[in-house]
């Protein structure tokens, strides 16, 4: 076989598709792999590029490809679906990939490290415990309500309809009882769970001195902070803070043609939950500045003249690219003076 010098991966969970060409463009391997076999197939071959699709288990394999000595360029699936021909199998997907990491404009992604993948791990299973807990509070207020046992929105009259529960009220039928009782010990669980989980990404956010220039930003706490220093392992890899913010989907979604500038709504491309965390923060911020008043005259004019959810999704974008610049430049975040009239 003769030497490849750029590899294409389509990775799976058995089997992985390998397809190689040499410095001329021309194929000298195109084969499947089996999950045993793919470290011992690369420690073979010489140095050479490697691209594969940012998706499951993709982080991990570029980081063992790398220790092998290659050089390995993750690439979003959705850049790469264009380089597929005709239909699509593991064989044209890899070829597909192959093509697509030799292309100067191509964009890629920077491969995490077990460290910050493991913070992640936190943040996603935070998310999932928080959406069973709604789920657990919805189930015991409809099942209450359904013998007419109503409470007020909020934590305290869900505490109230648990304590009906505990105290075994005899409007709810026994058989009731025991199965609400499940769901109330379900989600004191979950609760502790979620608490504990918080404690760990505040420590995490606090550990690290780029953490806590980020929990200076008016609108990132440690929630924020954490996910921020896990998801983005190099901030340089973006040219800017506006091409920061157009990833996480915070500009509006163009239509434009002819020299006609067309504008819509947000992308919302990118990373979801960054995406929600930012706005949720800044949307904290305009809560505070409508109550108490605000020192930010670009935020009193754009409140002025704009509805409340267009604002918040409009400083979200600012607050990124303030981020970007912390994260870049490694100085701490300053609040604006305001100018005399």
């Amino acid at each position: 076989m003769d030497q490849a010098i750029t590899i294409g991966l389509d990775i799976a969970k058995s089997v992985f598709q390998v397809h190689g060409v040499d410095r001329s463009g021309t194929v000298v391997v195109r084969r499947q792999v089996r999950r045993a076999q793919l470290l011992p197939f690369f420690a073979k071959l010489p140095a050479c590029l490697i691209g594969i699709e940012a998706c499951a288990t993709a982080h991990h394999w570029a980081r063992e490809l790398i220790k092998l000595g290659h050089q390995v360029r993750l690439m979003p699936p959705s850049y790469v679906k264009p380089y597929v021909k005709r239909q699509k199998n593991d064989a044209a997907d890899a070829e597909a990939i192959c093509e697509a990491v030799t292309r100067p404009t191509m964009r890629f992604v920077e491969v995490k490290s077990v460290d910050q993948q493991g913070i992640l791990v936190l943040h996603r299973v935070r998310l999932m415990l928080m959406r069973q807990r709604v789920q657990l509070s919805n189930a015991i207020r409809g099942h209450m309500a359904e013998f007419g046992l109503a409470a007020p929105i909020g934590r305290e009259g869900l505490g109230a309809l648990i304590r009906l529960i505990a105290d075994k009220d005899e409007r709810v039928p026994a058989e009731a009882q025991m199965c609400l009782g499940r769901l109330a010990a379900q989600l004191a669980l979950i609760n502790d769970q979620i608490l504990e989980t918080d404690r760990r990404i505040r420590t995490n956010a606090r550990a690290t001195e780029i953490g806590r220039r980020l929990m200076g930003v008016p609108g990132v706490g440690p929630l924020l902070a954490s996910a921020l220093v896990a998801t983005i392992p190099d901030p340089k890899a973006f040219r800017s803070g506006r091409n920061w913010a157009a990833w996480i989907g915070l500009v509006p979604r163009q239509n434009s043609s002819g020299g006609k500038e067309r504008l819509g709504g947000i992308t919302k491309q990118g990373d979801r939950y960054l995406r929600q965390l930012l706005v949720v923060g800044a949307l904290a911020v305009v809560r505070y500045a409508q109550r108490n008043g605000t020192r930010r005259p670009w935020l009193v004019q754009l409140l002025a003249r704009r509805t409340t959810k267009i604002a918040t999704v409009a400083l979200a974008n600012k607050t990124a690219r303030m981020v970007w610049a912390i994260m870049t430049t490694g100085e701490a975040y300053r609040e604006p003076v305001s100018r005399a009239a």
